[in-house]
């Protein structure tokens, strides 16, 4: 199993695929794998869930685009959602 990806880790790949969301899907989740594929919606669960299936658990960042801040928060708590549906 790899190291988990640092907070500055994720930033440099929202700086890379997802700053460029901003003007369309303002305030909308984004979901972007570790190679720059980005799953976007309003619903903060509808796109993990959509992302767990197409990149794979721990292979992607959740950001709500425009605000960095919460995709923070809400990036650890995708990461613990990740963890327990893994374990079921």
């Amino acid at each position: 199993m790899s190291e988990p990806m640092t907070v500055k880790e994720a930033d440099e790949v929202y700086e890379r695929h997802g700053k460029s969301l901003e003007k369309n899907h303002h305030g909308e989740y984004a979901a972007i794998s570790l190679e720059g594929r980005v799953i976007v919606g309003k619903n903060d669960i509808e796109v993990v869930d959509q992302a767990i299936q197409e990149f794979g658990s721990g292979n992607f960042v959740l950001y709500r685009v425009g605000y960095k801040y919460v995709g923070k928060i809400r990036r650890e708590q995708c990461i613990l959602a990740t963890s327990i549906r893994s374990l079921t």
